[in-house]
């Protein structure tokens, strides 16, 4: 069996680790020719927007999926749908912010209050309907808090315009929330489902940061659950999905989705049995899905920008993962891992990371 993966960034390097740990070989498509992945199987180096290419891909391997949600559709699409997993219905909607926030609603979701935005008169209309403060967001292509701009008053509408404003839009109410988590599940070609507990997520600067496991089994964990399996079943997916959420008070409110493996799930390589990434590949094949339990307390911090010495030189209590990426401001380099018995032990291990990188 002979897996192609569309994007060879460290996403697609994690498949292809798993992939070789079920005893399956993998074929990449990338036109970076130094990308992460190159040291787990072969690279083929061509832009994702080449159709030749796709379909040279196509042609070499028994399955095809992909790292990232800004593939081209038309790209997924030259593929035999029968062949190509998460199906191209879940990423042209996750590109557009819009139609996202509209299945949102059909599956009644709660999402923020929103107003699509295609002209300044717009703009001025959703400042009206929405009220102070607000984002005004790329409808496409936005990701770690970019393509977005917080409107805190009138005096930050020509700016949100003058940045933004050549392109659609989407504005939507900022919401003031208790805490950032996401839920993480997979859907086989059978129809199987397994989810994940809840992660418990901290960014900086729209980049995620941190994500801890949870152990909750509360209606906040029955919300997630729920609205995660019915957009599963909704979109007859297959493959692993991401719904970021925004809890407040008892209730969850969902930001966005993401059809593929996440950042927030990467505990879950040490943390469980199964990983996201082995969960991806088992479903996108229609073997059995892996037990998703957390053994203990995980947790997972980012490496951003640099990876200092002394995380290279942690004991092995600490699973490093290095991206081979080199170092640029806001890059995801790579990620620390820790599993313990104890939340408390966690939270001590975690903070000895956060400090090694603040002195840096």
């Amino acid at each position: 069996m002979i897996i192609g993966i569309i994007g060879a960034g460290q996403l697609g390097m994690m498949l292809g680790e798993s992939a070789r740990e079920l005893g399956f070989d993998c074929i990449f498509l990338d036109p970076n020719k130094n990308s992460p992945a190159k040291k787990i199987g072969e690279v083929l180096n061509f832009e994702f927007k080449d159709l030749q290419a796709i379909k040279k891909l196509s042609s070499q391997c028994d399955v095809i999926t992909y790292e990232f949600e800004n593939v081209p559709v038309k790209s997924i699409n030259t593929i035999d749908p029968r062949k190509v997993y998460p199906p191209s219905e879940a990423l042209e909607i996750t590109q557009d912010r819009l139609k996202e926030k509209q299945l949102f609603d059909s599956l009644e979701i709660p999402v923020a209050k929103y107003s699509k935005v295609d002209s300044f008169s717009d703009l001025l209309d959703a400042a009206d309907f929405l009220g102070y403060q607000f984002l005004i967001k790329t409808r496409s292509f936005g990701y770690d808090g970019k393509g977005q701009f917080l409107v805190k008053d009138e005096n930050d509408i020509q700016k949100a315009w003058d940045q933004l404003g050549s392109q659609p839009l989407i504005a939507e109410k900022k919401i003031k929330f208790d805490r950032e988590i996401s839920i993480i599940g997979a859907r086989s070609l059978s129809g199987e489902i397994a989810l994940y507990p809840l992660t418990k997520n901290n960014h900086v600067n729209g980049i995620l940061r941190t994500s801890l496991s949870t152990k909750e089994n509360t209606v906040i964990t029955k919300q997630a659950h729920d609205y995660l399996s019915s957009l599963l079943k909704k979109l007859n997916y297959v493959g692993v999905l991401a719904l970021e959420l925004f809890v407040k008070d008892d209730m969850v409110i969902a930001n966005e989705y993401a059809p593929r493996v996440h950042n927030s799930g990467h505990w879950t390589i040490e943390g469980t049995d199964a990983s996201q990434f082995e969960n991806h590949l088992r479903a996108i094949m229609d073997m059995k899905l892996g037990d998703t339990s957390v053994h203990g307390y995980a947790g997972m911090e980012n490496l951003i920008g640099s990876i200092p010495a002394k995380i290279r030189d942690l004991n092995k209590e600490f699973f490093f993962h290095d991206y081979g990426k080199e170092e640029r401001q806001g890059r995801k380099l790579g990620h620390v891992s820790i599993v313990t018995s104890k939340e408390e032990d966690r939270e001590i291990k975690l903070k000895e990371i956060q400090r090694i990188i603040s002195q840096t």
